[in-house]
């Protein structure tokens, strides 16, 4: 019992410092909107800049301490204003790598000036021995708790009872609201992160006489912070501590009680991590603005004689390269699969994964098990390897089931970070007799020797050959049916389930892949010796990795290959070298700086420059030798730099007739339809029918529940009640992209088109709909099919002929209404629910919109339930006009029938005559 209670007063101290790491990133969170990744670098910087004062120069210890932690304050300054502030309008995921840039940074300048060995620190604050309640413990771990309860009750006060904290939380809450009081949100997020940042400092500086002075030992803090504060959901500084003390207690009584368990202890940030974040199901209200974008995406396309050029030049260089060189060769492209699984998951599906290296070293453990335990020849284990990761990809996948942005990237961080230490790290698990590894032997292919020893060259070759054989398959991908679905995935889930994508496979199948190319590249690195050491796998490394798929721009192919040359032990290592002798020692900080600047300065990378460079080049040419090369000249470009450009399929079929799109409509039947938020009633007890080739309204004031209506129909929200049927199918019970293949489509008041997507790929997605193999089939043979010939009709009736290779964002406010209809039209549903389709239209543009509408009930045979506030369009176009108010419907009935009801008139027409109404 004695034990159990000095470990838990033990824990209580090391949690009190988690604690003070987590309220740092509370702050910077608060004040700026920004989960900072490299907190725990700033505080490592902090304790390093205190020690070398204190070590090597002689400072007194406290006038150190205040040292070591205005210099994390003056970082984390910096990093909002030279950093994150020119990012305000970049995407969520450029933000997020802004911070991850700053930790390879740090890490890299502290690794380059004291190496990543530990350094033992002694400990300044009182550490003699007291007794409490019987257990013994040294008094640090008081003094270090007290110190964390005095900050915590601070910070609460602060934020709650000064007019610094009221204009956090006011910029928290509302930028605009907040700058027109007067608040500077640049000023509030300089403050906070400054504040936060020494937080930082102080907390490495105490925890150093704890765990030892070592950049990784900091680093690392990291996760257990994120837990403490996602405890505290990022907002409230009391739970936070308590976060933290429960955390610190809990890994105390496992290493002391769980010590036959290797890694316990280190898991349960993880384990907190993975339970906050799945048992709320819901993101971290992120701050962005309406300019933000998502990275371009290249269109995969590849020619055949540029690649066979270019693996044919690749195979000779190897050939003629020493041992030297061709180990840099391989190492640059095991890191260019690396990131190549990154632009599968987060390039094209969206999706911030941070556990490439621990799907690598995965795949390297299942291979070398299977060739050192089970005598299984090197391409049995490969094949092993990669298949058998698949289904640890997918777990890791299964938390973007429910989340994803920046809380994706701390679960797999965190669930990475738990398999290195659980079994990487295991000695059992990870190392055969006499082996710093699990011992493999020298390998060979098909009975060639290509042993990475003994032939550097040869294995080179074979790393290249695999590596442009798992490049064909993303490319094969990016043009495929499964890749737009991935990408509509990437842009906008609800619009993508809307549309029949089931949006829980589209993840699941992209982190697969991407488990599966991760464990290739994991695999080749391990067998290139005669040991698979898992040193090479450290979870962290996924950081960097990252950090360089955005280098190379991550959405595009070309972009690995050039990207891993920043990175040591590459060819961009050795050449700078060449240049520079002792260069390549400072690639990891000279590779960091180079992704600050490319997210400042252009975040698509160098795949998009290399595209631009290349169009210019094609257009030179074409002005040289005239407009019959255009096809194959820009073909070889495209090919050489994985270019951007849309090409549509040729569209220049014969019209159907109007029988030939004509729907088998099915009739909706919506009854008792009630949704309730809490203790609002948005909807209460709906019933109608739409019948196919007619056209109901909705109508109703602001706040009558038409929106929620529809997004209860269409399986948006949870929080309705009642039946749904679509002719005799009771699809009440589905989700929302099994509706939507039933038959229910709908447009969004907000639109939600794919903005990255051109008009036709738009229509594409919706009108797609792969069989069960697709998945599979894609891999190796992207199949896509003419436009369906009611979506041929749908461009000419709305008028997108000439907008088909557009990006979406280059269309007018009309054109993009339309475009939202006809998406949801290319779905071929038998009813289709508009949601205020005229909104922001002109007159005109209005009575065309009716006009359409009606031609989709008459000639199409749909049935249309319109929503609408411009009341003429609804009592022109609509057979049946359903009004509701405050959710209760109060009148149904013909145009006629509703203009003349009094009802009507005294909610929602107010004293208007049925003339003033009438069209």
């Amino acid at each position: 019992m004695d034990d159990i209670l000095r470990f838990a007063l033990l824990g209580l101290g090391l949690g009190a410092l988690y604690a003070l790491t987590a309220h740092g990133i509370v702050l910077v969170y608060r004040g700026s909107g920004v989960l900072n990744f490299a907190h725990g670098a700033i505080g490592m910087a902090g304790a390093y800049v205190q020690w070398e004062l204190a070590v090597n120069h002689g400072v007194p210890y406290w006038p150190a301490v205040a040292c070591g932690v205005l210099g994390s304050t003056v970082l984390g300054v910096l990093t909002h204003l030279l950093v994150i502030r020119p990012l305000r309008r970049a995407s969520s995921l450029a933000r997020l790598v802004g911070t991850l840039a700053v930790f390879i940074v740090l890490t890299a300048v502290a690794v380059k000036r004291y190496g990543d060995s530990v350094q033992l620190v002694p400990a300044k604050l009182p550490s003699g021995l007291v007794e409490i309640a019987g257990a013994t413990v040294s008094e640090d771990r008081i003094w270090l708790l007290g110190i964390a309860v005095v900050v915590t009750a601070a910070l609460h006060a602060l934020y709650k009872r000064t007019l610094f904290g009221l204009g956090t939380t006011a910029v928290a809450e509302n930028q605009g609201a907040a700058a027109s009081l007067g608040w500077s949100a640049d000023l509030i997020a300089a403050a906070n992160w400054g504040l936060g940042s020494a937080l930082a400092g102080l907390t490495g500086i105490l925890i150093v006489p704890v765990i030892g002075l070592s950049v990784t030992g900091l680093t690392t803090l990291l996760l257990s912070a994120l837990a403490a504060a996602l405890v505290g959901r990022f907002s409230s500084f009391p739970v936070t501590l308590a976060g933290g003390l429960v955390i610190g207690v809990v890994q105390s009584e496992l290493t002391r009680f769980g010590s036959d368990v290797t890694g316990l202890a280190a898991s349960v940030p993880f384990l907190v991590i993975a339970l906050m974040l799945v048992a709320r199901g819901r993101a971290l209200p992120l701050r962005g603005t309406f300019l933000e974008r998502l990275p371009a995406l290249g269109t995969g396309r590849v020619r055949p004689v540029p690649l066979a050029l270019a693996v044919v030049t690749g195979l000779l260089l190897i050939g003629l390269s020493s041992p030297l060189w061709a180990d840099a060769i391989t190492n640059t492209l095991v890191l260019s699969l690396i990131i190549l699984s990154i632009i599968v998951v987060t390039g094209y599906a969206g999706q911030v994964s941070l556990a490439a290296y621990a799907l690598a070293g995965t795949g390297a453990f299942i291979a070398g098990h299977a060739a050192a335990d089970w005598g299984w020849p090197f391409e049995l284990a490969l094949l092993a390897g990669v298949l058998g990761t698949v289904p640890i990809g997918l777990l890791f996948a299964l938390p973007a089931v429910r989340t994803r942005g920046v809380n994706l990237a701390i679960i797999t961080l965190g669930l990475g970070t738990t398999l290195e230490t659980m079994v990487f790290q295991n000695t059992d698990l990870s190392t055969t007799p006499g082996s710093d590894g699990i011992a493999v032997g020298k390998q060979t292919l098909f009975g060639i020797d290509i042993s990475g020893v003994d032939h550097p060259q040869r294995y080179a070759a074979v790393v290249l050959v695999m590596f442009v054989a798992a490049t064909l398959v993303v490319a094969n991908v990016r043009r495929s049916r499964t890749g737009r679905r991935l990408i509509a995935v990437r842009a906008n889930e609800r619009a993508a389930a809307a549309l029949g994508i089931d949006v829980r496979a589209a993840k699941l199948y992209a982190f697969g892949l991407s488990a599966a190319i991760a464990a290739l590249a994991g695999v080749l690195t391990g067998f290139r010796s005669t040991s698979v050491v898992f040193a090479d796998f450290a979870s962290f490394e996924s950081i960097t990795a990252l950090g360089l798929a955005v280098i190379g721009g991550v959405g595009f192919l070309v972009g690995p290959l050039f990207a891993a040359t920043f990175a040591a032990g590459t060819v961009g290592a050795r050449f700078g070298d060449l240049v520079l002798p002792g260069l390549s020692e400072w690639m990891p900080l000279i590779g960091g700086i180079i992704l600050v600047l490319t997210l400042v300065g252009n975040q698509d990378g160098i795949g998009r420059e290399l595209g631009k460079q290349a169009s210019a080049a094609e257009r030179r040419l074409l002005s040289k030798r005239g407009p019959k090369h255009a096809g194959v000249a820009q073909g070889s470009a495209e090919a050489a730099t994985d270019g951007d450009e849309p090409v549509a399929p040729d569209l220049h079929h014969a019209a159907p007739s109007q029988a030939a799109h004509r729907t088998p409509g099915l009739p909706l039947h919506v009854r008792d339809l009630t949704v309730r938020y809490g203790g609002v009633v948005a909807v209460d007890g709906l019933s109608f029918d739409i019948e196919p080739g007619r056209v109901v309204g909705l109508i109703g004031p602001n706040g009558a529940g038409k929106t929620s209506a529809i997004d209860a129909i269409t399986g948006f929200t949870r929080a309705a009640s009642g039946s749904v049927r679509l002719g005799d199918r009771d699809v009440t019970r589905l989700p929302v992209h099994r509706r939507a293949g039933a038959g229910l489509s709908r447009s969004f008041q907000s639109l939600e088109l794919f903005e990255d997507m051109s008009v036709l790929d738009n229509l594409y997605a919706a009108c797609d709909r792969p069989g069960p193999w697709a998945y599979l089939k894609d891999l190796v043979r992207p199949g896509s099919r003419p436009l369906p010939a009611h979506v041929l009709v749908a461009i000419r009736e709305f008028g997108l002929e000439n907008a088909l290779d557009r990006p979406v964002g280059d269309l007018s406010y009309g054109e993009r209404r339309l475009l939202a209809i006809a998406r949801a039209v290319a779905t071929s549903p038998s009813v289709l629910l508009l949601d205020e389709p005229a909104a922001g239209l002109s007159d005109d543009e209005s009575r065309e919109l009716a006009h359409l509408v009606r031609r989709l009930a008459e000639d199409w045979g749909m049935g249309v339930l319109l929503v609408e506030h411009d009341v003429d369009m609804v009592m022109s176009v609509c057979d049946e006009v359903v009004v509701l108010d405050f959710g209760h419907r109060i009148c149904v009935g013909t145009p006629e029938e509703v203009r003349g009801d009094p009802a009507v008139r005294a909610a929602y027409l107010g004293d208007l005559s049925p003339e003033e109404v009438a069209p």
